[in-house]
């Protein structure tokens, strides 16, 4: 058995656009991660980069869910004695909301260097303004929600 290997074909990169305003950070880094992977495409290999790039706007209006604004808890140490240094997840979304929304799609990559290459393609920006408008990015739109009832043909054809 032989192992598919794309060469050249696809490589050129879409950019995708995500609104985040209303969305719940998991579901909204899934479905960053799933993108940055390039498992949408029909010749997705584990180990290959698709170069596509994601830009999510309006970082700082994520939602999360339950108590995690005041119990969720986002660690990390200076290296020296005693330096731990932890903040609440409801603080560094009002002052950082960017980097709530980095970590949360970088824990859904993988953890070698293919995942640090992959993080690089993603653009996150608290407001609704971003510099890549010359790129022409596609608008993302996440998968309906579960629940949301069955749809019928009326709407699908909206």
């Amino acid at each position: 058995m032989r192992t598919y290997v794309p060469k050249g074909m696809g490589l050129d990169g879409q950019w995708f656009l995500v609104d985040a305003e209303g969305q719940t950070l998991g579901r909204l880094a899934s479905l960053v991660a799933a993108r940055l992977r390039g498992k949408h495409r029909p010749a997705f290999t584990p180990g290959f980069e698709f170069r596509d790039h994601v830009i999510v706007v309006n970082a700082s209006r994520v939602m999360l869910t339950g108590r995690k604004k005041t119990d969720k808890m986002y660690r990390r140490h200076t290296g020296y004695p005693g330096g731990l240094k932890e903040v609440s997840a409801g603080k560094l979304l009002a002052t950082r909301p960017e980097r709530v929304v980095e970590m949360a799609v970088a824990g859904m990559l993988p953890k070698n260097s293919l995942g640090r290459k992959l993080i690089t393609n993603l653009k996150v920006y608290a407001g609704p303004q971003h510099p890549h408008a010359a790129q022409k990015p596609e608008p993302l739109l996440p998968a309906a929600r579960a629940g949301s009832g069955p749809v019928s043909r009326a709407q699908r054809a909206e």
